[in-house]
Protein backbone atom coordinates (compact mmCIF):
# COMPACT_ATOMS: atom_id res chain seq x y z
CA UNK A 1 0.00 0.00 0.00
CA UNK A 2 1.22 3.56 -0.72
CA UNK A 3 2.72 5.31 2.29
CA UNK A 4 1.48 8.87 2.75
CA UNK A 5 4.31 11.27 3.56
CA UNK A 6 4.71 14.84 4.71
CA UNK A 7 5.10 16.93 1.54
CA UNK A 8 8.69 17.71 0.63
CA UNK A 9 9.57 21.39 0.97
CA UNK A 10 12.33 22.10 -1.54
CA UNK A 11 12.97 25.82 -1.65
CA UNK A 12 10.06 27.64 -3.21
CA UNK A 13 8.31 24.42 -4.25
CA UNK A 14 6.47 21.82 -2.18
CA UNK A 15 6.08 18.37 -3.72
CA UNK A 16 3.40 15.89 -2.74
CA UNK A 17 4.72 12.34 -2.92
CA UNK A 18 4.05 8.74 -1.92
CA UNK A 19 6.40 5.84 -1.29
CA UNK A 20 5.64 2.15 -1.69
CA UNK A 21 7.78 -0.72 -0.44
CA UNK A 22 10.90 -0.93 1.67
CA UNK A 23 13.33 1.99 1.67
CA UNK A 24 16.16 -0.55 1.95
CA UNK A 25 15.52 -1.64 -1.65
CA UNK A 26 16.83 0.13 -4.78
CA UNK A 27 14.77 3.25 -5.46
CA UNK A 28 12.65 3.81 -8.55
CA UNK A 29 11.41 7.36 -9.12
CA UNK A 30 8.26 7.64 -11.27
CA UNK A 31 7.71 10.95 -13.09
CA UNK A 32 4.32 11.61 -14.64
CA UNK A 33 3.43 13.56 -17.75
CA UNK A 34 1.70 16.74 -18.76
CA UNK A 35 -1.17 17.51 -16.37
CA UNK A 36 -1.02 14.01 -14.84
CA UNK A 37 -1.01 13.39 -11.09
CA UNK A 38 0.88 10.73 -9.16
CA UNK A 39 -2.26 8.57 -9.10
CA UNK A 40 -2.00 8.29 -12.89
CA UNK A 41 0.69 5.66 -12.26
CA UNK A 42 -1.50 2.53 -12.03
CA UNK A 43 -1.46 0.89 -8.61
CA UNK A 44 -0.88 -2.44 -10.36
CA UNK A 45 2.23 -1.01 -12.04
CA UNK A 46 3.60 0.33 -8.75
CA UNK A 47 2.89 -2.84 -6.78
CA UNK A 48 4.53 -5.03 -9.41
CA UNK A 49 7.66 -2.86 -9.18
CA UNK A 50 7.61 -3.39 -5.40
CA UNK A 51 7.21 -7.14 -5.95
CA UNK A 52 10.31 -7.00 -8.18
CA UNK A 53 12.26 -5.67 -5.19
CA UNK A 54 12.12 -1.90 -5.67
CA UNK A 55 11.31 1.04 -3.40
CA UNK A 56 8.83 3.09 -5.44
CA UNK A 57 8.43 6.86 -5.25
CA UNK A 58 5.73 8.70 -7.17
CA UNK A 59 4.99 12.40 -6.91
CA UNK A 60 3.02 15.32 -8.28
CA UNK A 61 5.03 17.64 -10.50
CA UNK A 62 4.84 21.34 -9.73
CA UNK A 63 1.61 22.93 -11.01
CA UNK A 64 -0.23 19.62 -10.67
CA UNK A 65 -2.05 17.58 -8.06
CA UNK A 66 -1.26 18.60 -4.50
CA UNK A 67 2.16 20.11 -5.22
CA UNK A 68 2.87 23.85 -5.44
CA UNK A 69 0.84 25.84 -7.97
CA UNK A 70 2.15 29.02 -9.51
CA UNK A 71 -1.26 30.63 -9.21
CA UNK A 72 -1.45 34.07 -10.76
CA UNK A 73 1.39 33.44 -13.21
CA UNK A 74 -0.30 33.76 -16.60
CA UNK A 75 1.29 32.05 -19.58
CA UNK A 76 0.05 31.94 -23.16
CA UNK A 77 1.19 28.48 -24.30
CA UNK A 78 0.07 29.21 -27.86
CA UNK A 79 2.49 32.15 -28.03
CA UNK A 80 5.30 29.97 -26.65
CA UNK A 81 4.53 27.21 -29.17
CA UNK A 82 4.41 29.67 -32.08
CA UNK A 83 7.73 31.26 -31.10
CA UNK A 84 9.43 27.90 -30.57
CA UNK A 85 8.31 26.52 -33.93
CA UNK A 86 9.29 29.69 -35.81
CA UNK A 87 12.68 30.08 -34.13
CA UNK A 88 11.76 33.45 -32.65
CA UNK A 89 12.65 34.63 -29.15
CA UNK A 90 10.42 32.95 -26.59
CA UNK A 91 8.16 34.95 -24.30
CA UNK A 92 9.03 34.64 -20.59
CA UNK A 93 8.08 31.35 -18.94
CA UNK A 94 8.07 30.69 -15.17
CA UNK A 95 10.11 27.48 -15.42
CA UNK A 96 11.52 24.89 -17.83
CA UNK A 97 12.07 21.14 -17.84
CA UNK A 98 15.43 21.76 -16.16
CA UNK A 99 13.62 23.27 -13.18
CA UNK A 100 11.28 20.29 -13.04
CA UNK A 101 14.26 17.92 -13.21
CA UNK A 102 15.81 19.83 -10.31
CA UNK A 103 12.56 19.33 -8.37
CA UNK A 104 12.97 15.58 -8.79
CA UNK A 105 16.60 15.75 -7.67
CA UNK A 106 15.58 17.72 -4.59
CA UNK A 107 12.98 15.08 -3.78
CA UNK A 108 15.71 12.43 -3.86
CA UNK A 109 17.76 14.67 -1.56
CA UNK A 110 14.78 14.99 0.78
CA UNK A 111 14.60 11.20 0.95
CA UNK A 112 18.39 10.85 1.37
CA UNK A 113 18.62 8.82 -1.84
CA UNK A 114 21.96 9.14 -3.61
CA UNK A 115 20.81 7.67 -6.92
CA UNK A 116 17.73 6.00 -8.36
CA UNK A 117 16.32 4.25 -11.39
CA UNK A 118 14.31 6.95 -13.19
CA UNK A 119 11.10 6.21 -15.10
CA UNK A 120 9.27 8.98 -16.91
CA UNK A 121 6.14 8.94 -19.06
CA UNK A 122 5.41 11.53 -21.76
CA UNK A 123 6.54 14.90 -20.29
CA UNK A 124 7.91 12.81 -17.43
CA UNK A 125 10.18 11.09 -19.95
CA UNK A 126 11.49 14.50 -21.00
CA UNK A 127 12.16 15.36 -17.35
CA UNK A 128 13.86 11.98 -16.83
CA UNK A 129 16.09 12.58 -19.88
CA UNK A 130 16.96 16.02 -18.50
CA UNK A 131 17.90 14.48 -15.15
CA UNK A 132 20.23 12.05 -16.91
CA UNK A 133 21.85 14.91 -18.84
CA UNK A 134 22.18 17.41 -16.00
CA UNK A 135 22.57 15.07 -13.00
CA UNK A 136 24.12 11.87 -14.40
CA UNK A 137 25.47 10.63 -11.07
CA UNK A 138 21.93 10.51 -9.65
CA UNK A 139 20.48 8.35 -12.44
CA UNK A 140 21.23 4.60 -12.22
CA UNK A 141 19.09 3.72 -15.21
CA UNK A 142 16.67 5.57 -17.47
CA UNK A 143 13.31 4.46 -18.84
CA UNK A 144 11.65 6.89 -21.25
CA UNK A 145 8.04 5.96 -21.96
CA UNK A 146 5.96 7.45 -24.81
CA UNK A 147 8.24 10.48 -24.92
CA UNK A 148 10.57 12.33 -27.28
CA UNK A 149 13.85 14.22 -27.55
CA UNK A 150 12.73 17.83 -27.81
CA UNK A 151 13.50 17.91 -31.52
CA UNK A 152 10.39 19.62 -32.94
CA UNK A 153 10.57 17.49 -36.09
CA UNK A 154 9.87 14.23 -34.25
CA UNK A 155 7.24 13.01 -31.82
CA UNK A 156 4.72 15.63 -32.91
CA UNK A 157 1.00 15.01 -32.31
CA UNK A 158 -1.11 13.95 -35.23
CA UNK A 159 -2.88 16.93 -36.79
CA UNK A 160 -6.24 15.21 -36.33
CA UNK A 161 -5.53 14.80 -32.61
CA UNK A 162 -4.52 18.45 -32.20
CA UNK A 163 -7.64 19.71 -33.97
CA UNK A 164 -9.99 17.68 -31.77
CA UNK A 165 -8.01 17.84 -28.51
CA UNK A 166 -8.21 21.61 -28.20
CA UNK A 167 -11.91 21.59 -27.42
CA UNK A 168 -11.59 18.69 -25.00
CA UNK A 169 -8.94 20.37 -22.85
CA UNK A 170 -11.25 23.28 -22.03
CA UNK A 171 -14.19 22.93 -19.69
CA UNK A 172 -15.45 22.73 -16.15
CA UNK A 173 -14.42 20.53 -13.26
CA UNK A 174 -17.73 18.68 -13.56
CA UNK A 175 -17.12 17.65 -17.18
CA UNK A 176 -13.46 16.68 -16.67
CA UNK A 177 -13.96 12.87 -16.49
CA UNK A 178 -16.10 12.87 -19.63
CA UNK A 179 -13.61 15.09 -21.49
CA UNK A 180 -10.65 12.96 -20.40
CA UNK A 181 -12.35 9.81 -21.64
CA UNK A 182 -12.94 11.42 -25.04
CA UNK A 183 -9.42 12.88 -25.13
CA UNK A 184 -7.66 9.60 -24.37
CA UNK A 185 -9.79 7.81 -26.94
CA UNK A 186 -8.05 9.97 -29.56
CA UNK A 187 -4.56 8.69 -28.83
CA UNK A 188 -4.73 5.58 -26.62
CA UNK A 189 -4.83 2.99 -29.39
CA UNK A 190 -6.54 -0.39 -29.54
CA UNK A 191 -6.17 -1.09 -25.82
CA UNK A 192 -8.16 1.97 -24.75
CA UNK A 193 -10.00 1.35 -21.47
CA UNK A 194 -12.72 3.96 -21.05
CA UNK A 195 -13.82 2.79 -17.60
CA UNK A 196 -10.26 3.03 -16.24
CA UNK A 197 -9.77 6.51 -17.74
CA UNK A 198 -13.02 7.77 -16.25
CA UNK A 199 -12.23 6.33 -12.81
CA UNK A 200 -8.74 7.89 -12.67
CA UNK A 201 -10.09 11.19 -14.00
CA UNK A 202 -12.76 11.24 -11.29
CA UNK A 203 -10.16 10.59 -8.59
CA UNK A 204 -7.88 13.25 -10.08
CA UNK A 205 -10.51 15.98 -10.15
CA UNK A 206 -11.56 15.15 -6.59
CA UNK A 207 -7.94 15.48 -5.56
CA UNK A 208 -7.19 18.71 -7.46
CA UNK A 209 -8.26 20.63 -10.55
CA UNK A 210 -5.74 23.18 -11.88
CA UNK A 211 -6.18 23.74 -15.63
CA UNK A 212 -3.92 26.82 -15.57
CA UNK A 213 -1.09 24.61 -14.33
CA UNK A 214 -1.15 22.54 -17.51
CA UNK A 215 -0.66 25.71 -19.57
CA UNK A 216 2.50 26.50 -17.61
CA UNK A 217 3.74 22.91 -17.97
CA UNK A 218 3.19 23.09 -21.74
CA UNK A 219 5.18 26.32 -21.83
CA UNK A 220 8.01 24.57 -19.94
CA UNK A 221 8.10 21.83 -22.59
CA UNK A 222 8.15 24.24 -25.50
CA UNK A 223 10.72 26.56 -23.89
CA UNK A 224 13.19 23.71 -23.35
CA UNK A 225 15.82 22.98 -26.02
CA UNK A 226 16.33 19.95 -28.22
CA UNK A 227 18.09 17.40 -26.01
CA UNK A 228 19.43 15.27 -28.89
CA UNK A 229 23.07 16.49 -28.87
CA UNK A 230 23.35 15.89 -25.11
CA UNK A 231 21.46 12.59 -25.19
CA UNK A 232 24.19 11.33 -27.54
CA UNK A 233 26.71 11.83 -24.73
CA UNK A 234 24.84 9.80 -22.10
CA UNK A 235 26.31 6.68 -20.58
CA UNK A 236 23.35 5.17 -18.74
CA UNK A 237 21.34 1.96 -19.28
CA UNK A 238 18.29 3.14 -21.19
CA UNK A 239 14.98 1.58 -22.15
CA UNK A 240 12.61 3.37 -24.51
CA UNK A 241 8.97 2.25 -24.51
CA UNK A 242 6.54 3.45 -27.15
CA UNK A 243 3.19 2.50 -28.63
CA UNK A 244 2.97 2.48 -32.40
CA UNK A 245 -0.63 3.78 -32.16
CA UNK A 246 0.43 6.83 -30.12
CA UNK A 247 -1.27 9.87 -31.66
CA UNK A 248 -0.07 12.41 -29.07
CA UNK A 249 3.67 11.72 -29.15
CA UNK A 250 4.07 9.87 -32.41
CA UNK A 251 6.48 6.89 -32.54
CA UNK A 252 9.14 8.98 -34.29
CA UNK A 253 9.81 10.45 -30.84
CA UNK A 254 10.61 7.04 -29.41
CA UNK A 255 12.71 6.05 -32.41
CA UNK A 256 14.68 9.31 -32.16
CA UNK A 257 15.27 8.81 -28.43
CA UNK A 258 16.55 5.27 -29.03
CA UNK A 259 18.84 6.44 -31.83
CA UNK A 260 20.23 9.33 -29.79
CA UNK A 261 21.16 7.51 -26.55
CA UNK A 262 24.09 5.11 -26.94
CA UNK A 263 23.06 1.52 -26.23
CA UNK A 264 19.39 2.36 -25.72
CA UNK A 265 16.92 -0.46 -26.28
CA UNK A 266 13.46 0.03 -27.80
CA UNK A 267 10.33 -1.81 -26.70
CA UNK A 268 7.55 -1.02 -29.17
CA UNK A 269 3.96 -2.30 -29.05
CA UNK A 270 1.81 -2.27 -32.22
CA UNK A 271 -1.45 -2.07 -30.22
CA UNK A 272 -0.43 0.54 -27.61
CA UNK A 273 -1.06 4.26 -27.82
CA UNK A 274 -0.34 7.08 -25.38
CA UNK A 275 -1.21 5.03 -22.33
CA UNK A 276 -0.10 2.16 -20.10
CA UNK A 277 -2.64 -0.59 -20.87
CA UNK A 278 -2.92 -3.30 -18.24
CA UNK A 279 -2.31 -6.00 -20.83
CA UNK A 280 1.17 -4.62 -21.57
CA UNK A 281 2.29 -3.80 -18.01
CA UNK A 282 3.88 -7.21 -17.22
CA UNK A 283 6.09 -7.15 -20.32
CA UNK A 284 7.01 -3.50 -19.79
CA UNK A 285 8.01 -4.22 -16.20
CA UNK A 286 10.06 -7.25 -17.21
CA UNK A 287 12.03 -5.05 -19.60
CA UNK A 288 12.39 -2.31 -16.98
CA UNK A 289 13.80 -4.87 -14.54
CA UNK A 290 16.20 -6.12 -17.21
CA UNK A 291 17.32 -2.54 -17.88
CA UNK A 292 17.98 -1.85 -14.20
CA UNK A 293 20.21 -4.93 -14.05
CA UNK A 294 22.46 -3.30 -16.65
CA UNK A 295 23.28 -0.55 -14.14
CA UNK A 296 26.64 -0.81 -12.45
Amino acid sequence: MPQANIPANIGSVTLEYETIGSASNPAVLLIQGFGAQLINWPDQFCQMLVDQGFFVIRFDNRDCGLSTKLDGVVVDPNAVVAAALSGQELPPVPYTLSDMAQDAIELLNHLSIESAHILGASMGGMIAQTMAIEHPSRVRSLTSIMSTTGNPRVGRPKTSVLLRAGKLTRGSKETFPERQAALFKLFSGSLYDELEIREVAKLSVERNFTPDGTARQMAAIMASPDRTPLLKKLNVPTLVVHGLEDGLVQPSGGYATTKAIPGARLLAFPDMGHNLPQARIPEILDEIKRNTLRAS
